[in-house]
């Protein structure tokens, strides 16, 4: 398996982050939380037992508590940091990209925001899928393909003009598309795959900069670039991104693309496709007598 990122790296991040919390930057985890409870609340059954993998925060598992469809609740998170100020249900310290769960022991499991940095996301899918009884759930959210787009187009576009060259130095992330085809590669029944963009304006690119470091997203490449970015380099980025992406009032747009997973462990009760020439009623037919069925 490849290393795309250096997951020490990103724990200390998100450590550092974690003990210095500056207000307002937690606001996509919180806009996570809140599209977790509205899709957990459109889901017509409860579960006996779920787990919050790898949250970060508490807000996985306060959604599951707050939602009274889990009967017991179990969060799951890389370090012993990330789960002070939390209350919901057991707590337990995992290797990142495990589920140590034994199989079939879960109704639910639901990730908030860790997974695009996951060197083997397929591999993380499967370990869920293991975890989960018949008929439970996965609802799993990560930053997609479109995020921070701007920055990236920005900094490739001044440090070739400074350098004749280029340095990877944001993230790659999953295509939609590609999402959809991680879950049915993992054996998830019913799989779906969707997104939603959040577009954040920002005084300027520094103050994007910020909030990223606040949240402890700034590169984690394996293979990024050893040579720090020079003030040149990020004051030409600047320049770049705000005559590209700004609005009328000079404001500057970042955009975060988020990708939600559903999908569901076979069991027997869910509803399957046709089989092919299992049709009553050729489509030719139904199209000259539209009012009949």
């Amino acid at each position: 398996m490849q290393t795309i990122f250096d997951t020490p790296l990103w724990l200390a991040r998100k450590q550092r982050a974690l003990a210095a919390p500056v207000s307002g930057a937690d606001f996509l985890m919180k806009r996570a939380a809140e599209d977790l409870a509205d899709r957990l609340a459109a889901v017509e059954r409860s579960f006996n037992k779920g787990a919050a993998l790898f949250c970060q925060t508490c807000d996985g598992a306060r959604v599951l508590a707050e939602s009274h469809k889990v009967a017991e609740s179990v969060r799951v998170e890389a370090d012993t940091a990330f789960l002070l100020g939390g209350e919901e249900g057991t707590e337990l310290v995992a290797t990142p990209e495990t589920v140590p769960f034994e199989p079939e022991s879960l109704d639910l499991a639901v990730s908030l925001l860790s997974m695009q940095a996951m060197n083997d996301i397929p591999g993380f899918i499967v370990q869920v899928r293991r975890a989960l009884r018949p008929d439970g759930l996965f609802l799993g959210a990560m930053a997609g393909a479109g995020t921070l787009n701007e920055l990236r187009e920005s900094l490739l576009a001044a440090e070739t003009e400074l350098h004749g060259g280029i340095s990877p130095r944001v993230s790659p992330f999953v295509d939609v598309r590609d999402a959809g085809a991680l879950l049915q590669r993992a054996g998830l029944a019913l799989p779906v795959a969707d997104i939603e963009t959040v577009t954040v304006r920002y005084d300027n690119l520094f103050a994007l900069m910020a909030d990223l470091r606040a949240m402890g997203e700034t590169s984690v490449l394996a293979d990024r670039s050893r040579r720090p970015g020079t003030r040149r380099l990020f004051t030409r980025t600047a320049e770049i991104y705000a005559e590209r992406f700004s609005d009328p009032d000079g404001r500057i747009r970042a955009s975060f693309a988020i990708v939600w997973l559903s999908g569901w462990a076979p069991d027997p009760s869910q509803q399957k496709p046709l089989k092919p020439g299992s049709a009553k009623m050729s489509l030719a037919k139904a199209l000259e007598n539209p009012g009949k069925s």
